[in-house]
């Protein structure tokens, strides 16, 4: 397998001994219009030196230093609509790195447009997916009772015949009185999706009383293996030396990228939840985060009776961004045309005004997640929607409070 540096954005782990670095711009950081003067005021606690870099979608880079003695000010600006990057280390009297700041601002944000336009036969594409899903029946399913360690919630390990090589599995919770519920599935980001939180029973404290849940595997895979079985699958859903959903030779094909099963998976979910008795047949609520806010934009996109999707730094939104000139990261899929089909930008033109999408947060240094790519996925949406960006969140850290924070729609 190839090695894959999950996360770029060192965040907290950088921080030692009491030593911290936090920024925040001179203005709401997403308002910026092109060729305005941006600036960013960076204070340490902790270091002698703070030395920072600025890259963004006009691929310009500066860079600079300052002594940590006094608040450093970074001025920059950009000339279209996108957003630039500010990466900032706090360095001790040694030169050894202790803090990081990893930040950010947005030019005319709400004009930013996908990087590439979507296949000709997106619709067409996914009519012929969900067709093929519904010639598998779902009278293969079981649903097994397993000890919830409460006694107002019931708790199931659930496995539904699914198109793809593997079926639709997860958890399902109902509550211990009868009635109607409205209902909710989650989704795992992607390593995520590996972990003992995600493969193993749930604890009782996540188990809600006021809705049905279904905690829905991205893999479909069995609960409560040993760890060698976890393994060997993950080994085997790789291919060509790229761990999952990684190779382009694999994503060149719409067919046989990765995530096919894995949207099938999401839609047999889907059709399952809205099968059980208990479900109210009103409220259908998708949430995730990363890896699993795409599983959850695909969810409202392919299934009109979702009604609210809560998605938190969305993955795969304008996957050509980063191949287009755009900033990135060190963690992200090449680009291939076929990932079109997939990408949550071009899925956010099908989710229904029925359905509102709360994005519950971004963060304005992530860049696993871009912020145009964000920004693409929500301009991209004729639904209720809303919006909010953590200014020094990364994919794996926040800053510490108070945050500066953006919002849309503006408040």
């Amino acid at each position: 397998m190839k090695k894959i540096v999950l996360f770029s954005a060192l965040g907290a782990a950088l921080t030692s001994w009491g030593a911290s670095l936090t920024g925040a711009t001179d203005k709401n950081p997403i308002a910026y219009r092109p060729g305005e003067a941006m600036t960013f005021t960076l204070a340490a606690k902790g270091g002698e030196k703070v030395v920072w870099t600025r890259t963004g979608d006009d691929g310009r880079e500066e860079k600079g230093e300052a002594k940590a003695d006094a608040p450093a000010v970074v001025k920059t600006s950009l000339d279209r609509p996108g957003f630039v990057r500010l990466v900032a280390e706090l360095l001790d009297g040694t030169g050894k790195k202790v803090a990081r700041f990893d930040g950010g601002a947005g030019v005319d944000v709400e004009k930013i447009r996908p990087d590439k336009p979507e296949p000709p036969d997106f619709d067409a594409f996914w009519a012929r997916h969900k067709a093929t899903l519904a010639k598998v029946p779902m009278d293969g399913a079981t649903c097994k009772e397993v000890a919830s360690g409460r006694a107002d919630v019931k708790l199931y390990e659930v496995s539904v015949p699914c198109t793809g090589p593997r079926p639709a599995t997860g958890f399902l919770s109902v509550p211990a009185k009868p009635g109607k519920y409205p209902a909710r599935i989650h989704f795992h980001g992607y390593n995520a999706s590996w972990l003992p939180a995600a493969r193993n029973t749930p604890k009782p404290s996540t188990l809600p009383v006021d809705c049905i849940k279904l905690d829905l595997s991205a893999h479909g895979y069995e609960f409560n293996r040993e760890d060698a079985y976890y393994k060997d699958l993950r080994k085997a859903c790789g291919s060509n030396g790229y761990d999952y959903a990684f190779d382009p030779v694999q994503n060149s094909d719409p067919e046989k990228a990765y995530f096919c099963g894995m949207t099938y998976r999401v839609m047999r979910g889907l059709e399952y939840v809205k099968s059980r008795p208990e479900w109210d047949g009103k409220t259908l609520v998708v949430d995730g985060g990363s890896q699993g806010g795409l599983q959850s934009i695909w969810a409202a996109a392919l299934d009109p009776d979702v009604t609210e999707c809560r998605p938190f730094i969305p993955w795969n939104c304008n996957i050509a961004g980063p191949w287009s000139g755009r900033a990135r990261g060190d963690w992200h899929i090449e680009w291939v045309p076929a990932l079109g089909y997939y990408d949550a930008a071009n899925m956010a033109r099908r989710i229904p005004k029925t359905c509102r999408v709360t994005v519950t947060w971004a963060g304005l240094g992530d860049y696993i997640c871009p912020p145009s790519g964000v920004m693409v996925f929500y301009n991209n949406l004729t639904c209720p929607k809303s919006l909010t960006f953590i200014q020094g969140a990364t994919h794996s850290s926040h800053p510490p409070k108070p945050w500066q924070t953006a919002k849309l729609p503006a408040e």
